[in-house]
């Protein structure tokens, strides 16, 4: 079987060996790929792995050894599954790997929002604590997460993880799904619609997919009715937040903060309206980086394309 890897850079930067995938079939990795090149490099493969590389119908339709189609995430809207569907490819997906690693990001997002321990680090590097006098030396004040109200939208898997993370910390947690089920056996936990759980939020963490119902629905109306101390997080989708809606929203100081790892379009582009607003922290779609994760990711996509060679394909997305 010859293989193709689109996009190898996101999985395996030199620290994520193909180990697993090589002993199944010929191997050939490109760290990208353009839309150009997609159709030459996929020529001659069986199957072939991709991230964010787009497979649309006119590349589908270019490929005629092409038998499966690999997923390297679990979002899978960059392959045209009708094209698929009616060229009987199995098309797989990983839908699980990555959710210790985000329901750990989104703390660590929140802790260092709430602390600024690098930002304090280098006031005592620059002589700050020093010239105050004091013993003790801050910057901003700093709230205990304790008592405050965490508000989750969408209870899936990352959801429930990130969830358990804020009870831990002693935080009352609320959340909104269209599917009010798996509810944790917790004194005060609480399902609410959305319109509620938006007022009384202290910290709103989103963990939904993007649909059409739901795209940019963090919106100047949704901004206006959240708390002044409110802190969003977004792991999700960039497209669930109306993105210059937000940059007001900060500006004015509508809300104290907002905290992503993913924005609509990415990377950011230079213009982005949220790159360089106060009290806006943005990390590179890294939440499900850690190695383990990516780790994880790998092994499930070796056996992802041994399932399909063994005739039994599994996680598919185009049935």
């Amino acid at each position: 079987m010859k293989i193709v890897a689109l996009d190898g850079m996101t999985l395996n930067p030199g620290d994520n060996p193909w180990t697993p995938i090589e002993k199944i079939g010929d191997l050939t990795v490109y760290d990208s790929t353009t839309p150009e090149q997609v159709v030459p490099r996929c020529a001659e493969a069986d199957i072939v792995l991709t991230n964010k590389v787009v497979l649309d119908r006119a590349a589908i339709d270019q490929l005629p050894n092409l038998k499966f189609i690999a997923v390297t995430a679990t979002g899978y809207n960059v392959v045209d599954l009708d094209a698929t569907r009616k060229r009987r490819i199995p098309v797989a997906n990983v839908p699980v790997y990555g959710t210790d690693a985000v329901a750990q990001h989104v703390f660590a997002m929140l802790l260092a929002f709430i602390h600024r321990p690098e930002a304090h680090s280098q006031a005592v590097a620059d002589g700050k604590w020093m010239a105050s006098g004091q013993f003790s030396f801050w910057l901003q004040p700093v709230t205990e997460l304790k008592g405050k109200t965490f508000g989750c939208v969408g209870w899936g898997r990352i959801g429930k993880a990130t969830a358990a993370i804020a009870k831990a910390f002693g935080m009352r947690v609320v959340a909104s799904s269209r599917r009010e089920a798996d509810a944790p056996r917790w004194d005060d936990f609480q399902w609410m619609k959305i319109d509620q759980l938006c007022q009384e939020a202290d910290v709103l963490s989103l963990h939904c997919p993007l649909t059409a119902d739901n795209e940019g629905m963090v919106d100047a109306n949704f901004l206006k009715r959240m708390k002044a101390n409110a802190i969003l997080i977004n792991t999700s989708r960039g497209g669930l937040i109306n993105e210059p809606d937000l940059a007001v929203a900060l500006d004015q100081k509508q809300i104290a903060g907002a905290l992503l790892d993913v924005v609509s379009s990415e990377p950011m582009p230079d213009d982005h309206p949220l790159r360089s607003v106060e009290n806006c922290l943005v990390t590179p779609h890294m939440a499900w980086t850690t190695v383990e994760a990516r780790r994880r990711l790998m092994e499930s996509t070796a056996n992802n394309i041994q399932a399909f060679i063994d005739g039994w394909p599994t996680n598919l997305v185009n049935t």
